[in-house]
């Protein structure tokens, strides 16, 4: 039991079931024994009687305020009589105050002499309440702007919650204005799983993150903090994945002077736990992918795997985080990173009145043109959706071919600061084709080794593009299982279906060497002067294939002529032959494991007017 007075707050709470069960208890056993107490209880339920008038849209007219304050001032004259003055009078007067909170909607009409006019009418209500005849009457009744009366929900005695509990408002309650008026901030719990998109192109992640928040009925706050990372709080988005219909996330609010915070006002009509899903971007996340192949001892097949190096410099961990890729190009119009930097999170700051925020108060925001902001929302701007729909940030795809959602399975902690490998695929089993070309116009006189692919089923790929990067070739070098590096190279986009070949590097195994063996010249041409005008050129080559491996392998040479017009003989069963473009032929031809082999070809070129005479 208490042995102090219950207080009106206490009493207000009591009243409308708002403190706990130990507290309702408590103030029920005093009010058994103190008759003070009972008697001040009994005059606040006759003021919030008058409130059931109000659950209807009565209009408060000056003619309505007029006569209330007539009929006060009438029976309160009448101090001879020895009857007890009626209890309606104190509902008379909280009907008054209620109707004064009614009109707080044009306050951001009004000038600043309105609070000090809030705080004259403020002495003339409690005047009338203490029953004391006050000149303050005629002037309430008289001022010009005696239907703009305002009380700041601070200074009602009622407090926000007795309103809210008595019921004024049709749907569901009247949203608070801040945290201040007891509602409690909803504890941001960790994460039961986290999902990262990363855009490459644009330094830009989407993060979804899923948390079940214990939310009581009624009004909750969540608040949410960005500090030290490079979240972009324009892009903040709260969403129920249950209880949809019973769940509104009313406003996300940016408090004044409380930099890199933000609190959503969520009404909820349960409580309890309930699965949310935070979505917003960062920037910071990047990704490059790599891949190791490694042939079989035949080198007619290769497992490949895939890996993507994530690098996380974003200010944040993700713990226990499926990670997705975008691969191709994505344009943006808002820079994320410019954005997650700003020391506000809308526009600048500016001075005026504004609502929302920690505690309400003075000062907001304003967006580039100077537009006030109520929270996020500009004042007088038209709706909330249009709004949005302006500051909505846009992706912008140049085609659908383009971009490809890649998903690395299962999932993985990456930490701030930190750069961790995901194994993206794993193929076994893919045939492979070894080739050793030589061509002096793109690699001078060097043997290139290359192997390659199809990423298709056939192949044992073929499930999704294979994204750009590096491979390392590797091989089985002995029957222990040794590898031995092969060589590397970089790869672009590789869509389904298509080819790819790896070069490789210089071979030191296989060496090509050609030799000119003879030259000479014929068939010449003169001009009326005697001058040669036309003639052919004839060139006979030796070409020396030396493979030191102990496999046999696969040659392409490449022999270019400077000219259009030739013609070639070789005479060899075991070398192909045919012409690669115009200028160039190209031979074919497979040399058994260390062994030489040898072939020879003759080309004539035609020059000058000889070009034109073997065209009849």
């Amino acid at each position: 039991m208490k042995k102090n007075h219950l207080t009106e707050k206490e009493l207000i709470e009591y009243q409308f079931k708002l403190c706990s069960e130990k507290q309702t208890a408590e103030a029920a056993e005093h009010l058994k024994e103190c008759e003070k107490c009972r008697k001040l209880n009994e005059r606040l339920a006759a003021k919030f009687s008058a409130l059931a008038i109000l659950r209807e849209d009565v209009e408060v007219t000056e003619e309505l305020v007029s006569k209330v304050l007539e009929n006060i001032k009438a029976v309160r004259s009448e101090k001879v009589r020895t009857f007890k003055i009626p209890a309606w009078i104190g509902a008379a007067a909280a009907v008054i105050m209620i109707g004064s909170l009614l009109m707080i909607a044009d306050l951001n009409k009004r000038s600043k002499s309105s609070g000090k006019f809030a705080a004259e009418t403020k002495k003339e209500i409690s005047s009338i309440e203490r029953g004391r005849e006050d000149s303050h009457i005629s002037k309430f009744r008289d001022r010009r702007a005696r239907a703009e009366v305002v009380a700041e929900s601070k200074a009602v005695t009622l407090g926000e919650k007795a309103i809210q509990a008595a019921g004024i408002y049709k749907e569901k309650e009247k949203p608070p204005f801040a945290p201040a008026s007891a509602i409690e901030l909803v504890t941001l719990p960790r994460r039961d799983n986290v999902q990262i998109t990363i855009y490459n192109s644009a330094d830009l992640t989407l993060v979804r993150e899923r948390r079940n928040l214990t939310l009581k009925r009624g009004w909750n706050w969540l608040q949410f903090m960005w500090a030290n990372t490079l979240i972009d709080p324009t892009s903040l988005n709260l969403e129920p994945l249950k209880e949809k219909d019973k769940i509104d996330i009313e406003q996300l609010v940016f408090p004044p002077r409380l930099k890199e915070l933000g609190r959503w006002l969520i009404h909820s009509e349960i409580e309890g736990q309930v699965p949310f899903e935070i979505t917003y971007f960062t920037s910071g996340l990047s990704w490059r992918a790599f891949y190791m192949g490694t042939l079989t001892g035949d080198e007619k097949t290769m497992r490949l795997q895939g890996y993507v190096r994530v690098t996380n410099n974003s200010g944040e961990d993700y713990e226990d985080t499926q990670t997705r890729l975008i691969v191709g190009k994505v344009h943006l119009l808002d820079k994320i990173a410019e954005l997650a930097r700003q020391e506000f999170p809308y526009g600048r700051p500016f001075a005026g009145y504004a609502f929302g925020g920690y505690g309400g108060g003075y000062g907001g925001f304003a967006d580039d043109k100077g537009v006030p902001l109520l929270g996020n929302v500009p004042i007088g701007e038209g709706s909330i959706e249009k709004y949005f729909r302006h500051k909505k940030k846009e992706i912008v795809k140049e085609g659908l071919s383009e971009y490809f959602l890649y998903t690395i399975e299962g999932t993985e902690t990456i930490e701030d600061k930190w750069g961790k490998r995901l194994l993206s695929f794993e193929a076994n089993e893919i045939d492979v084709n070894s080739l050793y070309k030589y061509d002096e116009d793109r690699y001078g006189k060097n043997t290139i080794r290359f192997v390659s692919f199809v990423n298709d089923e056939a192949h044992n790929l073929g499930q999704t593009p294979i994204p750009n990067g590096n491979v390392k070739i590797y091989s089985v070098a002995d029957s222990e299982g040794y590898l031995s590096y092969v060589g590397g190279a970089d790869i672009k986009y590789i869509p389904v279906n298509e080819e790819v070949e790896l070069n490789l590097g210089r071979s030191n195994l296989v060496k090509i060497e050609p030799a000119l063996m003879e030259f000479s010249t014929e068939n010449y041409r003169y001009d009326k002067d005697r001058n040669i005008s036309g003639w052919d050129e004839i060139r006979g080559w030796k070409i020396e294939v030396s493979n030191t491996r102990e496999l046999p392998i696969e040659v392409e040479i490449t022999r270019g002529f400077g000219t259009t017009y030739w013609d070639i003989e070789i005479d060899d069963e075991g070398v192909n032959y045919k012409k690669h473009d115009a200028e160039r032929a190209r031979f074919t031809l497979t040399v058994q494991p260390r062994s030489k082999k040898v072939f020879e070809y003759t080309v004539r070129t035609y020059h000058g007017i000889r070009q034109e005479e073997i065209n009849l």
